[in-house]
């Protein structure tokens, strides 16, 4: 029987993350494994957002290193960090759809930037991911013409456009009431139990994390860095780090106990 340990999906090396060079959190090391639901989780500006820019390419690491798949981003050449970013798909805080597009044509853009697909074939793909959440029938809508919970549903189509190894999703639920952002937590974990996708999430929405998180990485602003990293109900129910504790049970949120 294999039982060979699979190739991460995500890795980061002693990572620091920031702008000109100065770093904003140090020392990371982390892995995501292939298919997992992984949060990047802590309070406000502790630098959630900076590492998701760094993962994606938007922002070059300071020290250490990334690698998809077992393969170097940090290092890769123009040529083939781009191959690299085919494999990715991304769904902003905002959606990020452009207003003058329709919804078809929003989800086209990637198509028509990474594949050599006909105008006709890449409407049927469009027509395809905005039907697998659950959008069928509004390809001709405008984004101002759709609620907010629609537009995160158009940004995913259009992030799951070239059927990506990894979507990152930068606060998903923001700005959304809790029965749309359950919703988009159950599309999450459809995309991620039917298709194999590894889904990494910035987020600080308790229900989200406890609701379809496989493990979580929590960094602290004083710390600047990782203090704790595991599955979110596991580290809710035996962490020792008041900190930790202080994060995982803010609110009137429960953690759910720990399986097992």
């Amino acid at each position: 029987m294999n039982t060979a340990t699979p190739t991460p999906a995500i890795r980061a090396t002693d990572l620091a993350c920031g702008y000109d060079g100065v770093p904003i959190m140090e020392h990371l090391n982390f892995s995501v494994n292939p298919g997992e639901i992984f949060f990047i989780i802590g309070g406000s500006g502790c630098g959630k957002s900076t590492l998701l820019r760094h993962l994606i390419g938007l922002q070059p690491a300071i020290t250490g290193d990334i690698e998809v798949f077992g393969e170097s981003f940090v290092q890769a050449t123009i040529e083939r960090r781009r191959a690299l970013l085919k494999t990715f798909g991304v769904l902003y805080q905002g959606s990020a759809l452009w207003s003058s597009l329709t919804l078809e044509e929003n989800v086209m853009l990637p198509l028509e930037e990474y594949t050599d697909l006909s105008k006709q074939d890449r409407e049927r793909v469009a027509c395809l991911k905005l039907a697998q959440v659950g959008l069928t029938g509004f390809a001709d809508y405008y984004p101002s013409e759709i609620s907010g919970g629609m537009k995160k549903r158009a940004g995913l189509a259009r992030a799951l456009a070239l059927d990506p190894a990894i979507v990152f999703f930068d606060e998903p639920s923001a700005g959304l009431d809790p029965i749309t952002s359950r919703e988009l937590d159950d599309l999450i974990k459809q995309v991620s139990s039917e298709q194999g996708t590894t889904c990494v999430i910035v987020s600080h929405e308790l229900a989200s994390i406890f609701s379809i998180g496989h493990r979580v990485i929590l960094l602290e602003k004083q710390a600047r860095t990782i203090i704790a990293e595991g599955p979110p109900r596991e580290l809710a129910a035996g962490s020792n780090d008041p900190r930790v504790l202080e994060f995982l049970h803010r609110g009137d949120i429960a953690p759910p106990p720990a399986a097992g």
